[in-house]
Formats: C-alpha cells, structure tokens, sequence
C-alpha cells in the first residue's frame, strides 16, 4: 500500500522534531527517525495500529516515543493524518 502524508502530519512531524532539538538535538533525530520508520511499514501491515478515538481512523503508538500516529486507510492508500503527543488534547477532526 501507498502511505501518503498529509500536510498537517508533515507540520507535526517537524513541530517536535524542532521542539526535542531545543534541548537534545541527537534524540530529535532518533525520534524523527524512529516515527518515519514505523509509519513506513504501515505500507505492509496497513492495521497494525488500534481502532482510532476518531471514526474511520486507526491509531499507530510509535515504540519508545510518546507519540500516536492517527491515520485512515482509504482504498490502497494510508493517509497519515496527525502526530500528536499521547498526553495532548486531540482535535475533534484530524
């Protein structure tokens, strides 16, 4: 499957990559890294993540990160649609 991103997920991924590189620029990197990576195999396993808060949504938790991944699967294509903090408020739309 194709996984696209959408531009507001592009606007998160750089906002914390920029906000942990304030302080600790190689986690920033390894985060940034570590995000990109396990949203790329979404392509194979396009429902690895959970059910989403949101309705046709699923979720992705990336691994040693506090980040979720909110993403809709449409036809055969992943949209990702936000990168948000686990503890953060969620948008009632992504």
């Amino acid at each position: 499957m194709k996984v696209e991103w959408t531009t507001a997920a592009k606007r998160d991924h750089d906002a914390l990559i920029d906000h942990i590189a304030q302080d600790q620029p190689l986690a920033a990197v390894e985060q940034g890294d570590e995000i990109t990576q396990q949203i790329a195999r979404l392509g194979e396993f396009p429902n690895m993540g959970r059910a989403g808060r949101l309705c046709d949504t699923r979720e992705l938790v990336i691994n040693r990160t506090p980040y979720v991944v909110a993403y809709r699967i449409k036809g055969e294509t992943i949209h990702i649609l936000r990168i948000l903090h686990g503890a953060q408020q969620w948008p009632a739309q992504l």
